[in-house]
């Protein structure tokens, strides 16, 4: 289910026109534009050096392979506002399919318009649909307007904590 936020920009000659933002699946075609968006993110990161190779080759095989995850992306017909990326893993302790939400992320221009929220209101419906169990996500520890805004969500802090080891 496609969610529209209608917006008016104007374009030469001083018309304006009402563009579409809608929110759908990505597509290889939107590689380029993702990557930019993650760059962006790692760039504010701690915890990640962004490298362009890396990330593409990272989005690439969610995008190659969907039942592994899907990216969801705002966008109208010019360009990509935002995205989230789902992955799809079995939870034991809930006893079934279970979302790993991350790089959620809106172009900075485009924040504060309402992108984040239509991102992931779909992200909820699709688990809904699709009869996930639980959808987790992680956020920058040191980012409390990110806490914020998924605690708006619905979202709430797990006694769970994310530890992890690098593989190299």
């Amino acid at each position: 289910m496609d969610k529209a936020k209608p917006e008016m920009r104007a374009q030469e000659g001083g018309q304006t026109v009402a563009d579409k933002q809608r929110v759908e699946m990505a597509t290889l075609d939107d590689l380029p534009a993702l990557t930019e968006l993650v760059m962006d993110l790692f760039s504010r990161s701690g915890d990640f050096m962004p490298d362009r190779e890396v990330q593409e080759r990272g989005l690439r095989l969610i995008l190659e392979q969907p039942s592994r995850g899907r990216i969801v992306v705002v966008r109208n017909e010019d360009r990509i506002f935002g995205m989230v990326n789902m992955l799809f893993t079995i939870s034991t302790a809930r006893g079934g399919f279970v979302i790993l939400m991350e790089d959620v992320v809106i172009h900075p221009l485009h924040r504060g318009q309402g992108y984040g929220t239509m991102l992931v209101d779909h992200v909820i419906e699709f688990a809904k649909k699709k009869r996930f169990l639980r959808i987790t996500l992680l956020t920058d520890k040191i980012s409390a307007e990110s806490q914020e805004f998924f605690r708006k969500q619905g979202f709430q802090y797990s006694n769970m904590i994310p530890m992890r080891r690098l593989i190299e």
